[in-house]
This record gives structure tokens, sequence and C-alpha cells, in this order.
């Protein structure tokens, strides 16, 4: 795929989507899930109440009938990665599969400039997704 239909997809992903500005995600009546990796989020730290669920098993930890973490069912999603721009793909994805999903515009970074509360990241040795949140 060339950058132009990159830009493209993105777009169109962004478009489909609810972009949420950090303050207003916190203050949403919604789950926060950091699909950034576990190194990012031990050395940049992560949202107090979030569920870590790693972009290699979304999919599967939100809509899958035997893998899903089913303390998200039923609830409104909002994606967070390093800069807002993988959880724009990820929540698009969601969003195919019948969940209402959207992100953080600006991604933890934008939520660590805005001020709100960052912790450090715990660690969870079970399935991955499948942790309580931080």
């Amino acid at each position: 795929m060339s950058e132009a239909g990159l830009d493209e997809l993105f777009t169109a992903a962004a478009a489909a989507i609810c972009r949420y500005r950090p303050a207003d995600a916190q203050a949403a009546r919604a789950a926060i899930l950091d699909i950034r990796g576990q190194d990012a989020r031990e050395r940049d730290g992560v949202v107090p109440g979030a569920y870590h669920v790693p972009r290699t098993v979304l999919e599967w930890r939100v809509a899958s009938r035997e893998w899903r973490n089913t303390a998200l069912d039923g609830r409104p999603l909002i994606l967070l990665c390093d800069h807002g721009y993988s959880s724009v793909l990820a929540a698009a994805a969601l969003l195919q599969l019948g969940r209402e999903a959207g992100d953080v515009e600006g991604g933890f970074e934008a939520w660590r400039d805005a001020g709100l509360p960052v912790s450090r990241a715990r660690r969870w040795d079970g399935l991955p997704g499948m942790g309580p949140p931080d």
C-alpha cells in the first residue's frame, strides 16, 4: 500500500469513529482500553482504571465468544495508543465487529500532556488482555 493509500485508510477510519479529547475520554462512561505494548506502559506509565488489551489480541478480547474479556461486554470502548494513530484503525475494526468504539486524540502522550492522572504499570502474568483494570 502506498503512503497515499495509508492516509486514505486513516482518514476514513477517523471519520467513522468518535475521537475524544483526553479530558472528554476521562469523563466518558466508557471502558478505556490501552492497546500499547507492555514496554511502552512500563516506560511511560498507564491511565488508572484502563484495561490493558494489547493490539495483537484486541479483536479476540472484545468480540470473540470464547476468548473475550467479559468485563468489556456491553460497554462503549475508548482506545488509547501512544500517539493516537493505531487506535484509530483499531477502533474502526471494532466498529466493523459491531462494537461502539472510539479513541483518544493524541493517545497517551496527549493524556499525559493534559495533566490527567498517570500511574505506574503493573505486571500481569495471565493471558494478554484478560487482566483487571490498571
